[in-house]
């Protein structure tokens, strides 16, 4: 088939590759590029990148709300528009060009979790399960029929780990929907709009470690952290981004901190957690052994929620 691709971050990336290997891609949409990392350089998206390398055309309108961007997308006539965490909306006049459909690569359960940050919220609250779902697009946020749900069970992975095995299980379904569409033997299935829920984009108070929360909670903040919303506490004068964490048998109080030679340890409601990779404001990760280590933590001081 005749296909229009449009996708932005790492998750998008699978089901790019699995299309230009089975259908014609005549192009990519991805959001325009930008300054990233403490250079502010320009910086090319995960999908912009791989399109580029497999010799596709790549395009970076600001809006698809522009008459000149409708009448390119016209004069293509794809049969599908493919869509992969794009991070734009997609107006009625662009959701009927295609001749059969737009359809959404959707990192959860349908009708849970529709919208920004779905992986995120996930594990925030403890999920067991989550999903991928293909979608139908209509011009509500991730409202339409799904022909498609596969079930991933979430363990113990974090917001990175888990995006990138919905990725690939998202490719797969997503090239057997296509398979079905064109054949005519599709089935759409509405989703019940009394069970949904909304996934809201993470912030940092959503993810900041206090004193206050068991351990269990304050894991799955650290496992759903991310650069723009990471896990911090503040240990000393020292605030630390924590990017590994496990619990541990150490009893202290909650609010309590310690060094015990081989590993920095925090105390909160029920429990502690060893911190057992840090990142310190305006440095990169390292072992939060050798962190403490080189800030000469002693046997016992306390730590606190960051502002």
């Amino acid at each position: 088939m005749k296909v229009v691709f449009m996708g932005t971050p790492a998750f998008a990336v699978p089901s790019l590759r699995s299309l230009a290997a089975r259908h014609e891609v005549q192009a990519v949409y991805t959001r325009p590029d930008r300054p990233s990392g403490r250079g502010r350089t320009i910086t090319m998206s995960p999908v912009n990148d791989v399109a580029a390398s497999l010799g596709l055309e790549v395009r970076q309108p600001a809006t698809l709300r522009d008459d000149e961007e409708v009448a390119f997308l016209d004069a293509l006539a794809p049969d599908v528009i493919c869509v992969a965490a794009y991070g734009l909306i997609l107006p009625s006049a662009v959701l009927s060009v295609p001749r059969y459909c737009a359809v959404n690569v959707h990192a959860s359960l349908l009708p849970e979790y529709r919208g920004a940050a779905p992986v995120h919220r996930a594990i925030l609250d403890g999920k067991s399960v989550t999903g991928v779902s293909i979608m139908r697009m209509e011009e509500g946020l991730d409202t339409g029929p799904y022909a498609s749900r596969i079930t991933v069970q979430v363990g113990d992975s974090t917001v990175d780990e888990l995006t990138a095995v919905l990725a690939d299980v998202g490719a797969q379904a997503l090239i057997d929907v296509l398979r079905d569409i064109e054949s005519g033997s599709v089935r759409w299935t509405p989703q019940d709009d009394a069970n949904a829920t909304y996934a809201h984009k993470v912030t940092r108070d959503d993810v900041a470690l206090d004193p206050t929360h068991r351990v269990d909670e304050a894991l799955r903040r650290v496992r759903a952290s991310t650069r723009s919303a990471p896990a911090r506490l503040r240990v000393g004068d020292t605030i630390l981004t924590v990017t590994k964490a496990f619990a541990t048998a150490t009893h202290l109080a909650p609010g309590q901190a310690t060094f015990d030679g081989s590993r920095l340890i925090a105390g909160f409601a029920d429990g502690s957690i060893a911190l057992a990779e840090v990142r310190p404001a305006g440095r990169a990760s390292m072992d939060g052994a050798c962190f403490a280590r080189g800030a000469r933590f002693g046997a016992a001081c306390s730590w606190t929620r960051c502002p």
